[in-house]
């Protein structure tokens, strides 16, 4: 293995010399990779949402003109939802979790040695499963197995940090790992659904592995995260994050499950399907305009000053939206007689808000682990602002009319190249040293 690379040593004011700062390696090497948790984890959930970006918006493409002929071997819609929840994500929960793990349960952090197979089993298992999609089945099946081996080896290194720690508030940490249990079951029963040819069951595991796995360790990490970095940035504002509060959100997580698998196969018909339909609008408009309560409560007009934070924010309104939303659509499909709008939730809650709290956690880390200021530039604003721009045209075109399809296709290209400046502008930085000479 190469060696470690030397960090020139600081002087008595801290700060590096002009000489020592000419001896840093500018250069992008895979060995700094092996730093820390977080640059190989978000590197290679980069390399895979780069990947599931620019395949989907083909794939809509391709179904507008016909000029790529793609020949799928599975369902398309089902390997992009399944890509969406468990392919990039989980990476990036890697990267975050072992970075910041260690010192919310207060034992020493991992070695990033014994990290690199989960991951790399998980990075290569999706774009082999992405592949395979198209000309063979058993072998995208053989591909999620792969990926389904790397999300278990890493909750169970991440159950091993827990059951080291005794520290007082494990609340967030045993929240999120039971949340990669609930993730590693959904993954397997999809690979099962798959392999029994039962489609509408492996995509209820799906959605249980969105609101079970992915959006629990999202509202885990927004309750303790949100509160502490808008406290930190404006004056006056308390870290205000009540243990009810975040119990609260979990049910909401827990109804929206348990609603996946009531629904399997399309909503209950007859008396009782009308009454779960009201029953569940009821709720998702309920919960919708308690978080969007929460969003004002945390400091949402406040953290408008400030764009970093701003990201947040907006992106944790989108879950009130979403949720909204889907109330909404449960009462227009009671009116109507067939639910309209659910995919434009379902989209409000992963491109508006878990693909804005992924772009603006993610810039935070990354820019705080590199050695640059905390801050949004002009570049990460502008990719905030058209992510937004492309949830809006993805909600629209859920909606039955004729520029449906277009609206979807714009809304993919315009992912795809979103995603892909992104990532590889954090991508060309995680191979390399950090700016400011400190070591991580």
């Amino acid at each position: 293995m190469n060696p470690r690379p030397v960090i020139p040593e600081r002087g008595l004011n801290g700060k590096l010399s002009a000489e020592a700062m000419a001896q840093l390696d500018g250069r992008w090497r895979a060995r700094y990779l092996l730093l820390a948790p977080h640059r190989l984890g978000f590197f290679l959930a980069t390399v895979v949402l780069v990947a599931a970006g620019v395949w989907w918006a083909l794939v809509q493409l391709d179904r507008m003109t016909g000029a790529l002929g793609l020949a799928y071997a599975m369902s398309p819609s089902l390997v992009h939802g399944a890509l969406m929840t468990f392919g990039f994500i989980p990476l990036f929960f890697s990267g975050f979790l072992f970075t910041a793990g260690p010192k919310w349960l207060d034992v020493p952090p991992i070695d990033i040695r014994r990290l690199l197979a989960p991951m790399l089993l998980q990075a290569g298992g999706w774009l082999l499963w992405l592949a395979a999609a198209h000309f063979q089945a058993r072998l995208a099946l053989a591909a999620l197995l792969v990926a389904w081996t790397g999300l278990a080896w890493m909750t169970w290194l991440f159950w091993r940090l827990i059951w080291r720690s005794t520290a007082q508030d494990r609340v967030h940490a045993l929240t999120v790992g039971a949340a990669c249990i609930v993730g590693c079951i959904s993954v397997a029963g999809l690979l099962i659904s798959l392999a029994l040819d039962a489609p509408a069951v492996a995509l209820a595991c799906v959605l249980t592995g969105l609101w079970g796995f992915v959006l629990v360790v999202y509202l885990a990490v927004a309750h303790r995260m949100i509160p502490f970095f808008t406290s930190g940035a404006l004056p006056r504002m308390d870290a205000w994050r009540p243990f009810w509060l975040l119990g609260l959100m979990l049910a909401v997580a827990a109804f929206e499950v348990a609603a996946v698998w009531i629904e399997r196969g399309g909503p209950p018909g007859g008396s009782g399907g009308v009454a779960w339909t009201l029953v569940r609008g009821t709720v998702e408009l309920a919960a919708g305009g308690l978080l969007l309560w929460l969003a004002l409560k945390w400091g949402l007009v406040r953290s408008l000053k400030n764009r970093l934070l701003a990201m947040l924010h907006i992106g944790f309104v989108w879950l009130g939206l979403a949720l909204a939303l889907g109330g909404v659509a449960q009462w227009l499909g009671w009116a109507q007689g067939a639910v309209v709008l659910s995919l434009g939730s379902v989209h409000a809650l992963t491109m508006g808000c878990l693909a804005s709290l992924m772009l603006a956690m993610v810039t935070r880390v990354s820019c705080g682990h590199s050695g640059r200021a905390l801050v949004a530039d002009r570049i990460a604003w502008s990719l905030f602002w058209l992510l937004q721009a492309a949830t809006l045209m993805r909600i629209a075109g859920a909606a039955p009319s004729a520029w449906a399809g277009g609206l979807l296709l714009a809304a993919a290209l315009l992912w795809a190249a979103i995603m892909t400046t992104w990532g590889l502008r954090l991508g060309s930085w995680y191979g390399r040293l950090r700016a400011d000479g400190r070591p991580g």
